[in-house]
């Protein structure tokens, strides 16, 4: 029997990938190419809605290569939860003010909306109770605030069309206009089966968006995975090179491609926690450039400072609450290529393994282990430096963008020694900050024993080993490393209805790789460790609030 195959498309934060995926979830190829961003501006991030279109389709004519296009079953997009503007006739609109076309996408990291998300929090309006109260700047109402109060003439009043970046992609495939429950849902206090709120648009300013059904953001919604219109349309097939009609999936937001990813797998013979236990026990991290923390459960549960409870966001018919931090791999590159020692780092790391040299975090890993000696944990070099991460705001649990990233125990040498402990201080301290989001969760009714992990610094080995030491819970790495285009496959074999639902296709094609176990002889060092991280934050509120005194 010929094997059959799906296609999953990725737009990362810097790249759009693509993987042909077997029916058993194995990956057989992927493809990478990069994509524009622009700075036009501080906290400003733009791309391009006409570029991404175009590497996607570069990428799976790529992936596909030598593959019968009557192999290819489904398609399924997941992108990260960046702004798309387009005019009645489907054009980029310009959300910058030089008025450049071709950059019509405000990214989902752009902050500078920070302060209409402010005014809109201090409306107490019903809606941000699935916000954790809070409205963040990365999501999309304060950044339609934005473009209507800073650009009204250039951009809002010629928009007719705002997609999330993962609806774009799936309306440029297929033509059909019907938004993901993910995004509208998780960025734009869309609330099934109500649907929009006119009162919460109406309140902030934006009215004008009820207008025609709110045709602008959308009127017609449907669960990820469910077959949108009767496929690729002809034009979308000939720019993909695949056939007519190859069945899409409505798609979902990068992060929550990898909850799909990794989330369903069968861990039966692991002797994990949660393998008698319901798949709510589990909580699944997103970690690349910044974390997202998926949590699922049967009820909807409210967790200050975290997003949701959504319903059907990502696993049909469970509630989603979605934690996150802003920067953790950026952070990671932040802390590592702004120091002194990074050029030595460069150097040494390349004369390790000619042509090509070792990863500086390959590099950094093993020379902190000679710094630790033999018999000793990496872990306990971290005693005498602390961090507090929030260097891009806090997103959870505390829902404040303000926040600064604070680091103590500095002193003036800058050697490499310096440079790996400040590094190892930045893994750790991102670890108490993923500490800080589960209890928040396990105080509003989780119950998670068992940590999923995807994403770029999954495959960092002490990156992983550090978040099961600091959380005190086994990590599940996925046997693909590549879950994020697992799960976007996952939306084609379902929208291809091979698989009946979400819940099949995941527990089919995602797969347990390893197990990383935590250090229990740790177990006191990180309650230490954990009690400096939240004295540094309350640190911070204390000279802030001093500051402000008059």
């Amino acid at each position: 029997m010929e094997e059959v195959y799906y296609v999953g498309v990725d737009v990362g934060t810097g790249s759009v990938r693509a993987a042909l995926v077997t029916r058993g979830g194995l990956l057989r190829t992927t493809v990478e190419e990069p994509i524009s961003i622009w700075k036009p501006q501080s906290e400003h991030y733009v791309q391009s809605s006409f570029d991404i279109w175009q590497k996607c389709c570069s990428v799976v004519q790529r992936v596909t290569h030598g593959v019968q296009r009557n192999q290819v079953r489904g398609v399924g997009f997941d992108a990260t939860c960046s702004l798309v503007v387009l005019d009645k006739d489907f054009q980029p609109v310009s959300v910058t003010q030089d008025g450049d076309t071709q950059k019509n996408v405000v990214m989902w990291m752009d902050h500078r909306a920070e302060e209409q998300a402010a005014r809109i929090t201090n409306t107490n309006h019903r809606v941000l109770s699935r916000v954790g109260g809070v409205m963040s700047p990365e999501m999309q109402p304060p950044k339609l605030l934005w473009l209507k109060e800073n650009l009204k003439e250039s951009c809002w009043d010629k928009a007719a069309h705002f997609f999330d970046l993962p609806d774009f992609l799936s309306w440029k495939a297929t033509g059909s206009l019907t938004r993901s429950l993910c995004t509208l849902v998780c960025k734009w206090t869309y609330c099934p089966p109500e649907g929009w709120d006119t009162s919460f648009w109406s309140s902030i300013g934006l009215g004008d968006l009820l207008e025609n059904d709110f045709s602008k953001i959308g009127s017609v919604t449907c669960s990820p995975g469910s077959p949108l219109r009767e496929g690729l349309t002809a034009e979308a097939a000939a720019d993909l090179g695949l056939n007519p009609g190859t069945a899409v999936g409505a798609s979902l937001i990068d992060a929550h491609a990898g909850g799909l990813g990794v989330i369903g797998a069968d861990v039966r013979g692991f002797h994990l926690p949660c393998e008698q236990q319901p798949i709510t026990s589990r909580l699944a991290m997103i970690c690349g450039t910044s974390t997202c923390h998926m949590a699922i459960s049967e009820g909807p549960l409210f967790v200050p400072g975290v997003w949701g409870p959504y319903l059907s966001a990502m696993v049909p018919g469970l509630w989603l609450n979605e934690g996150g931090q802003s920067a953790t791999g950026r952070l990671i590159d932040h802390v590592v290529k702004g120091h002194a020692a990074y050029t030595q780092l460069q150097e040494l790391a390349q004369q390790r393994a000619p042509p090509a040299g070792e990863n500086i975090y390959s590099y950094l890993n093993r020379h902190l282990s000679v710094m630790a000696g033999s018999g000793s944990a990496v872990d306990l070099l971290g005693s005498s430096l602390h961090m507090w991460p929030d260097f891009h705001g806090n997103r959870s649990p505390l829902a404040d963008p303000t926040l600064k990233g604070m680091v103590v125990g500095l002193s003036l040498s800058q050697t490499l020694d310096d440079l790996a402990l400040l590094y190892l201080a930045t893994i750790q301290a991102l670890a108490l900050g993923t500490r800080h989001i589960l209890e928040a969760m396990k105080e509003a009714g989780h119950d998670i024993s068992t940590l999923f992990l995807c994403g770029g610094l999954s495959k960092n080995p002490l990156f992983v080993q550090i978040q099961a030491n600091a959380a005190g819970m086994p990590v599940v790495l996925p046997d693909q490393t590549e879950a994020v285009l697992v799960g976007a496959a996952v939306l084609g074999a379902c929208a291809s209805q091979d698989y009946s639902s979400i819940q099949e296709a995941m527990e089919k094609m995602a797969k347990v790789g390893r197990v990383v176990q935590p250090d229990q002889d740790l177990k006191s060092f990180y309650a230490r460790k954990y009690k400096v991280f939240l004295q540094l934050f309350s640190h911070q509120r204390e000279y802030q609030a001093l500051m402000k005194q008059r």
